[in-house]
């Protein structure tokens, strides 16, 4: 029974020690298996871009470091509380939303907020000064080429399904024949215009005849959109949407610059793979 008992530890001791093996180095800043693996559940991605994106968090990292940029805990509780009002909830109901769909603890979800907004902070140190506004001629153009971006149903019929689990929900979508008690149906048209953008972009990216993916109802529970039938769209006008035209423009000059400013960084920096 000791042996037994000894070879169980020394195997665990083993694992500990590949779990924790460092498998890249990125300026002396090692990357182990077990971030790799982390990265890879929380972001729902493969190996080879999980390595990837850390790399690309390290650089973030020590250029942060070396432009002194901070984020401080209220202004990581301010950001919390935000996106728990945007989806109306309260912040204990944001937290068991955020836990039950992505998996992330209170704790995840602070660490997570604070490097959104330490990137964000860094983006903007980086690329503000190197961008300028659109003029007419470019927004014409970028309307021109995207117009698809801006076209929407005018309106969505839709069967919503509520539950009080996602497991319930989930469920549904695996069987569309499956009933329970637990699962509230009702049906609506929804005007487009009248739609909150985060569910505007869900209906948008959903097709007619399908379910969308699950998500928090802001009351402690989940639903889902079924999408009957979409609204016939109308003439978009360029001049009324100018704002976004403008938004999408600024948003694709900032991604250019910073992935063509980090891609400089990342061919100078000292990287070693140790372990693919």
């Amino acid at each position: 029974m000791f042996k037994l008992f000894l070879l169980l530890f020394l195997f665990a001791a083993l694992q500990a020690k590949m779990i924790d093996a460092v498998a890249v180095i990125v300026e002396d800043e090692p990357i182990t298996l077990y971030d790799i693996t982390q990265e890879m559940r929380l972001a729902h991605v493969g190996k080879k871009q999980a390595i990837d994106i850390l790399i690309r968090k390290k650089l973030e990292e020590m250029e942060i470091k070396k432009r002194a940029i901070s984020v401080s805990e209220d202004e990581v509780y301010d950001e919390i509380r935000r996106l728990a009002s945007a989806n109306h909830m309260n912040i204990s109901q944001f937290y068991d939303a955020v836990r039950e769909s992505n998996g992330l603890s209170s704790s995840e979800l602070k660490k997570k907020i604070k490097e959104r907004l330490l990137a964000q902070k860094l983006y903007q140190s980086i690329a503000m000064s190197k961008m300028s506004e659109p003029d007419e001629k470019e927004i014409a153009e970028y309307f021109k080429l995207h117009k698809e971006e801006f076209v929407h149903p005018s309106f969505y019929d839709v069967t919503i399904y509520t539950a009080p689990n996602k497991e319930l929900l989930m469920q549904k979508l695996s069987n569309p024949m499956f009933y329970s008690m637990q699962i509230k149906q009702t049906q609506q048209r929804i005007a487009y215009e009248k739609l909150p953008p985060p569910l505007a972009r869900l209906l948008d990216a959903t097709k007619e005849g399908s379910f969308t993916q699950i998500v928090p109802d802001g009351k402690g529970g989940f639903m889902t959109f079924y999408i009957e039938k979409r609204g016939p769209t109308g003439e978009v006008d360029m001049t009324s949407l100018q704002p976004l035209i403008v938004n999408a423009i600024m948003n694709q000059k900032r991604k250019e610059i910073l992935d063509d400013y980090f891609a400089k960084l990342k061919d100078s920096a000292d990287i070693k793979i140790l372990r693919d």
